[in-house]
């Protein structure tokens, strides 16, 4: 039972069976052709509805002889059983629909740092062996994200740090270097082949992500290692924000080295020889809930790349 429609009058079976009853009953007006609709035997169906009728305390259908007949009470309610069943119907069917394996669909949260290389060729190798599974994609710092995975609005994240919770789980996928990032010109950047410890930028200007990102985790971490507190000039929430104000000549900065930072000819990206600058980044779900099967396949399709994610 694969397909969304069967799936979705399962649901219903178990969500509002006596609902389901009734109505099948008060269109019927025949207990025996009923109870053969709905497969259940005829004196469970009878009891069923005289428990309903018991429970409001209103009688739902007359019994003249061999046929039933609604009540104006029994009326009524078969007006809203109707439309609610409707409605119910319609939103299973869509639920079931987004948990189908192979075109349902898989809300993906990840780092803004993340999508500019890493996310986009990791979506288009999955959706080559799985071309009909849908993703809304959901970009936020570190703490944003795991908020989101742990109300459920969010199915997976990939993330840096790793977070350390009895309520997810997380496997790390690869390594990936912070540098420094100073403007062109700088006194630092003829030193990008060799690199420099990082307490040789002491005293520059900092530019560095807000509280709560994962990244501003690492970084002051890093200042931390280096021993000596930095100097904050501006807080942002994206690093190629953070990037630009480096190559306006603004401020250094701790960001992650991709490709398209490489390649801008405004900032120069110095790797730090001390202490140790990297970030481990890694896919997390939740621990106290299943995952839907596109989820969990592209879970694991991300954990076949661990040591080599696309860069």
């Amino acid at each position: 039972m694969n397909e969304p429609a069967d799936q979705a009058e399962a649901a219903l079976d178990a969500l509002v069976p006596r609902l389901r009853q009734f109505a099948v009953v008060a269109r019927e007006e025949h207990l025996t052709r009923a109870a053969e609709l709905l497969r259940v035997p005829q004196p469970t169906l009878s009891r069923s509805i005289a428990r309903l009728e018991a429970d409001l305390g209103v009688p739902l259908f007359t019994r003249p002889g061999r046929s039933i007949r609604l009540t104006r009470h029994g009326r009524a309610l078969l007006d809203a059983a109707e439309r609610t069943i409707a409605t119910l119907s319609g939103t299973v069917e869509r639920l079931a629909a987004e948990a189908h394996p192979g075109r349902g669909r898989v809300a993906l949260g990840f780092l803004h740092t993340l999508g500019g290389q890493t996310v986009p060729r990791l979506l288009k190798e999955f959706r080559a062996g799985h071309p009909l599974i849908r993703f809304a994609l959901v970009q936020d710092g570190g703490h944003g994200l795991l908020a989101r995975l742990r109300d459920g609005e969010i199915d997976l994240c990939l993330t840096a740090p790793l977070p350390q919770a009895p309520d997810l789980r997380s496997r790390g996928l690869d390594e990936q270097r912070i540098d420094l990032y100073v403007p062109a010109g700088h006194r630092l950047a003829a030193r990008r082949h060799d690199g420099v410890p990082l307490t040789e930028a002491a005293d520059e200007d900092f530019i560095v992500m807000e509280p709560g990102y994962g990244l501003r985790a690492i970084t002051d971490g890093l200042f931390r290692a280096a021993g000596f507190e930095p100097r904050i000039t501006f807080e942002g929430e994206e690093a190629d924000t953070a990037r630009g104000l480096v190559g306006a000549g603004l401020g250094v900065s701790l960001l992650p080295a991709t490709a398209s930072s490489l390649a801008d000819p405004a900032v120069v990206a110095v790797p730090i020889t001390t202490p140790k600058a990297a970030r481990t980044i890694g896919i997390a779900w939740p621990a106290d809930r299943p995952l839907t099967a596109p989820a969990a396949a592209f879970r694991d399709f991300a954990l076949t790349y661990a040591g080599r994610l696309p860069r």
